[in-house]
């Protein structure tokens, strides 16, 4: 017998209570001692209610403050700073000391709040290389192909560099220059050397620049070296190879003397420091950069930067993951408040005799509640405090609605055994039944609240799918508990339909010899433990972890899909032309098992077919993919790649019309049935064999591409195709030695149609080398993956664990009548195993029922919610195919096990606390 029962029969004895000696707790604070263990669980759920409020938010800003200026950081200077230019005349300053002295005039005119963010900047003025010529005594100033110089005066540069020989510019009677030490070895040219820098537009004087010293940068990687660096470029011939474009410092006065006979072009360059930036800033900046973009600091002045896309490009993304991840938060809140309504009802449930005697005695319900009101106040706002200094332990910005969220969860635990209780005493009841033998109908009022739980369901994904989960005003509560709403709407359906089909099977289970699964059949055919709530507790942890597993594995999907397009292979090889012996040598080297060339060629023209392949009607451009067939399907079956080579491309041998090819969607609509295009400067006409969004060895976001069979084509032997880039297959194979092969072989190609010594050539595109995997990670890094892998973390370990929570409540909950009937077993000779057993026929309707129903809606909810969830925008390029894992299925197995192994040992220590042979002597319903 509880306390208050203790109590209530003392007073109606009338006889004295002999006091203990010392101070005696008061009422409130001995009842909270004698019922810690209800209190103490509330509290935890509490804890980790509040911890989950503070510290996730937290967490998640963390992750996508770190993934933008990761992405800021990535940004090249162009795109990330804010850069003003202007002309001399624009702003009618010949003289650039006056031009470098508005500097951080124009930075403290700028819109708030960039002012504050900027972190550097940099003022310079620039002649060149667009329309300047050079020329001089060296022999690199002289021929067909010289290099790009840009005379540049940049103020305080001297302090990032130190000069290594001659001495700094300081220009009087001539413009004088520094050139830095790798530069001028590249180049040939030396202190003393004069270069004469004449203009090609509408400047058309000349400046002879003495080289006065050469440098060495400090930090050459510094932000300040941005647009002076030494660059490998084309030449006007492409045939000639190529040069270098490199820039000659000079001093503020050599600028001004230069601008007033080639033109000068000033630069303000502010950089905005991506530390002093969160994500909450994105809508400000990108206010204040299209407002600085239409009203410049001065009149004059031209904004160049791409910061703003940038930065929409990123809050797309996050408004996307932060709308999933607010499912996903819905979800475990919504479980562990309906923990907390389950262990209130727990409480409030063994109580039932106390709040019974204390009606008898003519208590109204609200002081029955002021009374279990006065007990939970002083404990679970306690734990509620402390899990809300734990989540602020966690690093990150505070959510803005962290303190409102932490008061609900305060509220809601502390207020949820006082309503409960009044709940249950609002009609008193002095007798004591067997509820399990009663078949209670729903009421009007129940059925009614169902079916409006059901509408709001199938409201909502009809307006997720109209409108999505993000909106610009922020995410909608009502769209982001869809989910919750869909699975308790589960929940419910399967609980009006599961008891028919039990009772089915517990009368067949009637005619065993054994009596262990009539009697737990029969106890889960009347409502024992398969109730609303333990139910709907179950039905949202498990449909939020299948959710989560399943959004996780269809990205997870997708990126493997693009990486397959974009890489083909274990490996892919890019550079410039080479002949056809380099496939050869990479098929030697150790680790390759397989090798294809590729021959690609960007923005080729497409036009009619006509008879002798000239002229024709313009349908546009297109890139263009050279493939060997045969060899691209070794590559690709020795790779594992999932990707089959149409028979058109893959057959043999020669055609002399119209080849077969794979074509876009897009081309496809353009060309009809085939056109004609070229490669590498002559004309082959295709028909269209194949149509496909996409191909091994293209990027994801190619729209318009065409795939011609490489050992098809009517190809000249004066004329071959040349390969610049080539698939590889194998394991164990040194990136190193991919790099060096092709390298050599495209220096060999080039020198020896420049005919000049291999030593002196530079190809135009270095080689690189994309391995699959290092691809395939790459797609995880930066952005918001970080946040997005969070979220998938925080969904399925939530749902995991609190599903294991769930069936130990549906245990708790059962516990006095499953004792009882178990004592009165154990007098009939029921074995302490077959009583495990009866737990367990128990638990199985309720965990079928529940991986049934939330693995449903987990599965269905990706289809329903459809664009809504934007997963297209984490894949790399191609959109997202839903796509279930089979690992799924045996980690829901194995949770359901782990959730039976569980609540064999709580009902092992229940039993063991209780001490089942005393049951038969406790409580009223005997």
């Amino acid at each position: 017998m509880n306390a208050g029962t203790v109590e209530g029969q003392d007073a109606v004895r009338g006889g004295s209570v002999p006091r203990r000696s010392g101070a005696r707790l008061p009422g409130p604070l001995r009842r909270a001692r004698i019922f810690a263990g209800y209190l103490g669980l509330l509290g935890v759920l509490g804890l980790v209610a509040a911890l989950l409020v503070t510290g996730a938010p937290r967490l998640a800003n963390e992750f996508a403050d770190d993934g933008m200026r990761h992405d800021v950081r990535g940004l090249p200077y162009q795109v990330r700073d804010l850069t003003y230019t202007a002309n001399q005349d624009a702003i009618q300053s010949p003289d650039a000391h006056l031009a470098a002295a508005q500097l951080d005039r124009y930075r403290q005119k700028l819109p708030g709040p960039l002012p504050s963010l900027v972190g550097q900047q940099w003022f310079a003025g620039r002649i060149g290389p667009k329309d300047l010529g050079v020329a001089g005594d060296a022999p690199s100033l002289r021929g067909s192909c010289r290099p790009e110089l840009q005379l540049r005066g940049q103020a305080d540069v001297e302090r990032e560099l130190r000069v290594v020989e001659g001495r700094w510019p300081a220009s009087r009677d001539g413009v004088e220059a520094a050139l830095s030490r790798e530069a001028a070895g590249i180049l040939g040219l030396r202190v003393g050397t004069t270069v004469v820098l004449s203009g090609k537009g509408f400047a058309q004087g000349s400046v002879p620049v003495r080289i006065v010293g050469l440098y060495d940068p400090i930090d050459p990687a510094a932000p300040a070296w941005d647009g002076i660096r030494i660059a490998e470029v084309p030449c006007p011939d492409p045939t000639a190879g190529t040069t270098h474009r490199a820039a000659l410092l000079t001093d503020l006065s050599g600028m001004t003397a230069a601008g007033g006979r080639l033109g000068l072009t000033y630069e303000w360059r502010y950089r905005v420091d991506e530390e002093r930036m969160t994500t909450g800033d994105i809508p400000e900046v990108l206010t204040a950069i299209a407002a600085t973009r239409r009203t410049p600091p001065e009149r004059g002045l031209v904004l160049a930067t791409g910061l703003d896309s940038g930065l929409t490009r990123f809050d797309g993304q996050l408004r996307a993951v932060q709308a999933l991840l607010a499912v996903v938060q819905a979800g475990i809140l919504a479980t562990l408040l309906g923990l907390v309504a389950l262990a209130a009802g727990l409480a409030v449930q063994r109580r039932r005799e106390e709040f019974t005697l204390l009606r008898a005695r003519g208590a109204a319900a609200v002081e029955i509640g002021a009374r279990t009101l006065r007990e939970t106040v002083g404990v679970l706002p306690v734990a509620v405090l402390a899990g809300w200094l734990l989540g602020r332990l966690a690093p990150g910005r505070p959510a803005g609605a962290e303190p409102l969220g932490v008061a609900l969860v305060a509220v809601g635990t502390t207020l949820a055994i006082p309503l409960l209780a009044m709940l249950s005493q609002r009609r008193a009841s002095f007798v004591g039944r067997r509820r399990d033998l009663v078949r209670h109908r729903p009421s009007v009022r129940r059925l009614t609240a169902e079916l409006f739980v059901l509408l709001l369901a199938v409201l909502g994904v009809v307006l997720l799918q109209r409108r999505g989960l993000s909106q610009d005003g922020g995410v909608d509560p009502y769209l982001v508990s869809v989910p919750v709403l869909l699975a308790v709407a589960a929940a419910l359906v399967a609980l009006r339909l599961v008891p028919w089909p039990l009772r089915q099977v517990g009368r067949i289970a009637a005619r065993a010899r054994t009596v262990v699964p009539f009697v737990g059949l029969a106890r889960a055919g009347r409502g024992a433990p398969v109730t609303v709530g333990p139910l709907a507790v179950l039905v949202v942890a498990i449909a939020t972890g299948v959710f989560t597993s399943v959004v996780t594995s269809t990205v997870a999907e997708a990126r493997d899909r693009v990486t397959d397009q974009e890489i083909g292979a274990d490996a892919r090889v890019i550079g410039s032309y080479s002949d056809q012996a380099t496939a050869d040598r990479l098929a030697a080297l150790p680790g390759v098992s397989a090798v294809s060339p590729l021959a690609v060629e960007v923005g080729q023209p497409l036009r009619s077919p006509t008879p002798d392949l000239l002229g024709g009607r313009d349908l546009g451009q297109t890139q263009v993919l050279v493939v060997d067939g045969p060899s691209l399907a070794r590559v690709l079956a020795a790779s594992g790649v999932d990707v089959t080579v149409p028979a058109g491309l893959a057959a043999p041998g020669r055609i002399d019309g119209p080849v077969p090819a794979l074509v876009s969607p897009e081309v496809a609509e353009a060309v009809g049935a085939g056109a004609v295009t070229e490669v590498q400067g002559r004309r082959y006409e295709f028909r269209v064999d194949r149509v496909a969004s996409g191909f091994p060895g293209l990027a994801a976001d190619v729209r318009r591409f065409v795939v011609l069979p490489w050992q098809a084509l009517p190809v000249p032997q004066f004329q071959p195709i040349r390969s610049n880039q080539f698939l590889v297959a194998g394991d164990g194979f040194a990136t190193a030695e991919l790099t060096a092969t092709v390298d050599t072989a495209q220096r060999e190609y080039l020198a020896k149609v420049l005919a000049q010594p291999v030593e002196q050539v530079r190809p135009q595109t270095p080689v690189s080398v994309a391995t699959w995997s290092a691809h395939r990670q790459a797609l995880e890094r930066g952005g918001v993956n970080r946040l997005l892998s969070f979220t998938f973390g925080t969904g399925v370990a939530g749902a995991t664990a609190l599903a294991l929570l769930a069936v130990g409540f549906a245990v708790l909950a059962e516990a006095p009548g499953r004792g009882r009937m178990l004592s009165r077993l154990r007098t009939m000779g029921l074995s302490g195993r077959q009583g495990r057993g009866l737990l367990v026929y128990e638990l199985v309707p309720l965990l079928g029922v529940a991986v049934l129903a939330g693995g449903l809606v987990g599965v269905a909810l990706p289809r329903l919610l459809g664009p809504a969830l934007g997963l297209s925008g984490f894949t790399g390029g191609l959109p997202a195919r839903i796509h279930l894992d089979p690992l799924l299925v045996v980690g829901v197995l194995l949770l359901v096990v782990a959730a039976l192994v569980a609540a064999l040992g709580v009902e092992n220590l229940i039993n063991r606390r209780m001490r089942l042979g005393e049951v038969l002597r406790l409580g009223e319903e005997n």
